[in-house]
């Protein structure tokens, strides 16, 4: 993409967080914010009538993955980094479920590298645990950790480390650079099979069941294994009641335990598999009305720090067939904003300075990430997200920047639009469109 143009941009008349309309000026040179107030002269620079629209710190994703490299068929670099931008996001935290799989500071340094080459927006690298996400061998994390990539985030993601003794060691490891382990909780002898939540859903369609349990014991063993190290856990897409009650736990008994939550989960319900449209097979599945009410309500209280889009593309093939042989997954990037609004905001669970906080400093302090999750001031990296949150409209997935289209929102009524997207004071985003 095209980076040359050095002008200024004026945003007149944004509330920022929400609060009352405010001008902010952003130096593309500098990558700052160079003034805000009221009334501020254009002086030459682009000026934006924002109109009252929300201006939001950049949001950040700790959990996307970009399938690159191995699988370009249904994502790369560049297109996963377009749809992160035109959802609003600045950065995001590429998964290592890759093929080759990123457990060796060679190929978190390819990653790292697509991503600056690309300019839409920074991909910090996420490193497995283990050698090829097979749970038996740590991989190098400390290569990773001290690569050009800088990876202070590993996880097996697609994958649980179930091996107590292994999970112990990798906290150990990353202890000692202040890294943290995400951990995709999900006890595979439980789940075997499993093609749903377990539930009476399951029941009636007579699909194998995925138990809470599966998720809510592999938690409660790494809570418990991080506080006896003293390190750092981070479990990926909380999706029961029951993994919120043992987080909340961990958390009051000040344990350094942080937790996600993905927008689907947030919304959708195991109801929706009654179509036996494979675009509601995710991993961990989508649970009962109860554990939705549960995870908003933790969301609202801070118990889950932060949302995290899990962004899984595939091809058409692998979710345009049957059930049980579809993949897991569906993209997320581009609506998130709009599901987090509708689910939180609009419900009142949530304002916009706790979307700024759940989606942009907390996850970007959980991730160790400089230059994002910062305040929207003077001085302050120009990293930005522009909201016009009056806007209604249904989900087209044919307009998408991603390269797949495995949506679960298709023809829905969302609420909330991304107008401009900001990284280090170059718009990625303008007028809703990606920038040339």
């Amino acid at each position: 993409m095209s980076m040359n143009d050095p002008k200024k941009t004026l945003i007149r008349g944004a509330r920022i967080l929400g609060g009352e309309p405010r001008d902010v000026r952003v130096d593309p040179v500098t990558g700052t914010v160079e003034e805000t107030g009221t009334g501020l002269a254009a002086d030459g620079a682009d000026v934006i009538e924002a109109g009252g629209r929300i201006l939001l710190p950049g949001l950040v994703d700790l959990h996307t993955h970009l399938r690159e490299p191995g699988r370009e068929d249904s994502e790369t670099v560049l297109t996963g980094t377009r749809a992160a931008a035109v959802g609003g996001f600045t950065a995001v935290h590429a998964m290592a479920n890759t093929f080759p799989v990123a457990d060796t500071a060679g190929v978190v340094e390819q990653v790292w590298r697509l991503g600056k080459e690309s300019g839409y927006c920074d991909v910090r690298p996420v490193g497995a645990v283990t050698v090829g996400l097979e749970g038996r061998q740590l991989a190098e994390l400390g290569a990773m950790h001290d690569s050009a990539a800088g990876v202070r985030v590993f996880s097996d993601d697609g994958k649980c480390v179930d091996d107590a003794v292994i999970m112990r060691r990798a906290l150990e490891y990353v202890k000692a650079f202040g890294g943290v382990i995400a951990q995709h909780a999900q006890e595979p002898r439980l789940t075997e099979g499993a093609q749903m939540n377990e539930g009476v859903v399951s029941a009636e369609l007579g699909l194998g069941g995925w138990p809470a349990v599966a998720e809510e014991s592999i938690i409660a063993r790494d809570v418990l294994l991080a506080a006896h190290v003293g390190s750092r856990l981070h479990v990926c897409h909380l999706s029961t009641a029951g993994s919120v009650e043992i987080v909340r736990w961990a958390k009051s008994k000040g344990w350094n335990v942080t937790a996600e939550v993905t927008p689907h989960h947030l919304l959708l319900t195991d109801e929706l598999v009654r179509s036996y449209d494979p675009v509601y097979k995710v991993n961990p599945p989508l649970r009962t009305e109860a554990d939705v009410m549960a995870l908003r309500e933790a969301l609202a209280d801070g118990t889950i720090d932060c949302v995290a889009t899990d962004h899984a593309p595939h091809p058409h093939e692998d979710k345009d067939c049957e059930w049980g042989a579809a993949a897991m997954g569906m993209v997320g990037l581009e609506t998130a904003l709009s599901v987090v609004q509708h689910t939180m905001v609009d419900t009142g669970l949530l304002d916009w300075p706790g979307v700024a906080d759940r989606m942009s400093f907390r996850p970007a302090a959980i991730g160790r990430l400089e230059g994002h999750g910062r305040p929207v001031a003077a001085g302050e990296p120009a990293n930005l997200t522009l909201l016009d949150p009056d806007y209604r409209g249904v989900v087209d997935p044919a307009g998408f920047a991603s390269r797949s289209r495995n949506t679960p929102y298709e023809g829905r009524e969302l609420p909330g639009r991304v107008t401009h997207t900001f990284l280090r004071g170059r718009a990625t985003v303008a007028d809703g469109k990606l920038a040339a």
